[in-house]
């Protein structure tokens, strides 16, 4: 700008400024020349597993993680170990031993839902019957009023997670008429126990009868499901959680109803219209887990120790000690008398089905009901 004068500082500075740039452009002849190459710098690089950024678009392989942050793989083993669990019948807490992970809930594993159901498919081609097997088994009712002879229907079988393992209708023998079909509670209909849509009985006992040999029993109020199919189990290998004493605190003593202790015990609401024997063998299955080591404690104290067919040697052989099967059952038996009023007014509780029965009934011939046990 005109009239704009410098400090003599300024131009001092000015001037060794000028007289640098002319030196270094004598010594470089006027052009700029690149440094040359190192020639080590040429070499390749080494592979980095690292993760590299080429941009601001660029994501990283890894996140730092911050101290005490979560980081969602976490749950990848869990995840593992529930297949685990799952798919090979191993007790979660087993897994939680091995891997010091928490045993898997009963929700994830034991989903009370019919998404995989296969009403009347027999016998499952995947899933594992495993260690543990819940039954239940559906009726209608034969004879005169009140219909109060049960006749099978349906059999549901699923295993220790809840999976479905068998299920099956039941044809009705020949010469023997179906009064009440109770389907307002069964769920059964006339078109259900055909031929060509039923198994016949003997079929049906002997798939079920295989299935529980060298297996633990489950279920709740497994007197009738026995009685119906003409089947003893060993009463050591029976888990029936009506009769576990810590469920029966609320119906002060007396064996409570499945519906109850499915909604108290495991949030879970079942029998509100058609029972499903799936739906309710899955629901006796999660009371057995829930409480597993105070039933299995009952049972050692009642029996003693001893895995499911204790004594039982290869090809259906029985050691010594144990021999007298038979005598366990009728000792097993004699008690389930002094509770069958009780297992009377449990099946009205759930079935919704009174019985009533009149003085010209007389005391019904016991019979004889096939073991379970090969011989």
């Amino acid at each position: 700008m005109p009239g704009l004068e410098f400090s003599s500082n300024w131009k001092i500075l000015q001037a060794r400024l000028e007289a640098g740039k002319k030196a270094e452009a004598k010594i470089n002849g006027g052009v700029k020349r690149k440094r040359p190459a190192d020639p080590k710098s040429t070499r390749p690089r080494p592979y980095s597993r690292g993760p590299k950024a080429t941009g601001d678009n660029s994501i990283p392989l890894t996140k730092k993680r911050k101290m005490g942050s979560y980081i969602s793989s976490d749950s990848a083993p869990a995840e593992r170990h529930a297949t685990l669990a799952r798919d090979h019948d191993i007790d979660p807490s087993d897994i939680h031993a091995a891997f010091d992970r928490p045993p898997v809930s009963n929700a994830k594993v034991l989903p009370n839902d019919a998404r995989d159901d296969e009403i009347n498919a027999g016998l499952h081609p995947t899933n594992k019957p495993g260690k543990y097997l819940s039954l239940d088994c559906e009726m209608v009712g034969t004879g005169p009023p009140p219909h109060a002879d049960h006749l099978l229907a349906r059999v549901s079988l699923v295993n220790y997670h809840g999976q479905q393992i068998y299920d099956s209708y039941v044809q009705t023998p020949a010469g023997t008429k179906v009064t009440d079909y109770r389907t307002s509670v069964s769920g059964i209909r006339p078109h259900h126990l055909i031929p060509g849509t039923a198994r016949p009985f003997a079929e049906v006992q002997r798939t079920v009868s295989d299935l529980l040999e060298t297996r633990i029993l489950v279920g709740h109020a497994l007197k009738k499901d026995l009685e119906v199919l003409e089947l003893k189990h060993r009463p050591r290998d029976v888990r029936d959680t009506s009769r576990y004493s810590g469920y029966r605190i609320e119906s002060k003593g007396k064996p409570p109803a499945l519906r109850k202790l499915a909604a108290s015990e495991l949030g879970w609401q079942i029998q509100e219209g058609e029972h499903s024997s799936i739906e309710d063998a899955r629901a006796a299955m999660g009371l057995f887990r829930k409480r597993k080591g105070e039933i299995e404690g009952e049972v050692v104290r009642k029996y003693g120790k001893g895995g499911p067919g204790a004594g039982r040697k290869k090809g259906g052989e029985v050691k010594a000690a144990t021999a007298e099967l038979g005598d366990d059952v009728e000792d097993e038996d004699d008690e389930e008398e002094e509770e069958d009023e009780e297992l009377e007014t449990l099946d009205g509780e759930d079935d919704d089905v009174t019985s009533q029965p009149g003085p010209a009934q007389a005391k019904k011939k016991r019979k004889k009901k096939k073991n379970t046990r090969r011989k």
